[in-house]
């Protein structure tokens, strides 16, 4: 499954203006709903926050990928976001979140969303993959990162 990990440079979101959890799941929320219309935002940002609900998905060190299966997805979408100040997301480290990663996958597609899922954290395990998300300087530069690194993962 190399390469399975999917970003386009419009799902990059450099500098998330949000300050509080909510507002950071409402401006992924956002991007997402630009890119797949048929996607009901309110549905999206209800999913997520009754995710968020069972246990944050801040995994530490600065990371957090909240996610969800959404019955109008035809395929996995990934969007990400990076917040230089931080975030309090309830992470279980207890530190701010830089880097997120918004994963959506289609309602009927358990095993993909666990492959993506584990891909996703085993990516974002390695230092300096988080160093260079936090230092890139365009959306095409984190598109590369990603996969570059899953490629290889």
């Amino acid at each position: 499954m190399k390469g399975a990990l999917v970003l386009k440079p419009a799902d990059v979101i450099m500098d998330l203006q949000a300050t509080k959890g909510e507002e950071v799941l409402a401006e992924l929320a956002d991007r997402l709903v630009q890119g797949s219309p048929a996607v009901s935002r309110e549905v999206l940002l209800q999913l997520l926050h009754d995710r968020e609900g069972l246990g944050s998905t801040g995994i530490g060190d600065g990371i957090a990928i909240p996610h969800c299966k959404l019955p109008e997805l035809k395929e996995p979408v990934l969007l990400f976001g990076r917040s230089f100040n931080g975030v309090d997301f309830r992470a279980i480290d207890g530190r701010p979140v830089h880097l997120f990663f918004l994963l959506a996958a289609p309602e009927g597609a358990a095993g993909i969303h666990l492959k993506l899922l584990a891909r996703l954290s085993r990516l974002l395990k390695d230092s300096a993959v988080r160093e260079r998300l936090m230092t890139a300087r365009t959306p095409d530069e984190i598109t590369a990162i990603v996969v570059e690194r899953d490629s290889i993962a």
